[in-house]
């Protein structure tokens, strides 16, 4: 069974400032998100990304006390999909997502699969989008996303 992949509102915004939102179809064909993440969006999303509501709201209540609405609700929905990875950038969700055992990855984490699936022929030209933009990038992110890239001398 392949992996599920649910994103959040960042990885949809952040690719879409950049012109480079098809990515993600590229790199995962479908991908899952919820009412709450598409209303944050503000836009209307690609057939090819799946509105789905999460069925527990009491959970995704409780993860809405120390995290946004969306995504609590990415994470929501990943507990309740089995075999699912959630696309996060923000720190502090990344941090619950791996507290209740949740894959996940980030914008970035997505640039470098691209690369390695031969979706994109090198990552620098999307990480200096990304830094024209107000995504926060570390240099210390950017050298370990070159490294697994492969694309350090």
């Amino acid at each position: 069974m392949p992996k599920t992949i649910i994103s959040d509102t960042s990885c949809f915004i952040i690719l879409t400032n950049i012109g480079e939102l098809d990515i993600l179809q590229k790199v995962y064909g479908e991908v899952i998100t919820t009412p709450e993440v598409a209303s944050e969006f503000g836009e209307p999303l690609p057939a090819w990304v799946i509105i789905k509501s999460v069925t527990d709201y009491y959970r995704q209540a409780i993860l809405e006390v120390q995290i946004d609405k969306g995504e609590s609700s990415a994470i929501a929905l990943a507990l309740e999909i089995e075999n699912s990875t959630v696309i996060l950038d923000d720190l502090k969700a990344r941090k619950m997502a791996e507290h209740l055992g949740i894959s996940y990855t980030g914008t970035i984490g997505v640039v470098v699969k691209a690369k390695l699936k031969g979706v994109i022929p090198s990552i620098k030209p999307i990480l200096q989008k990304l830094k024209q933009t107000d995504f926060r990038i570390s240099l210390e992110l950017e050298t370990e996303a070159l490294s697994q890239a492969k694309e350090l001398p």
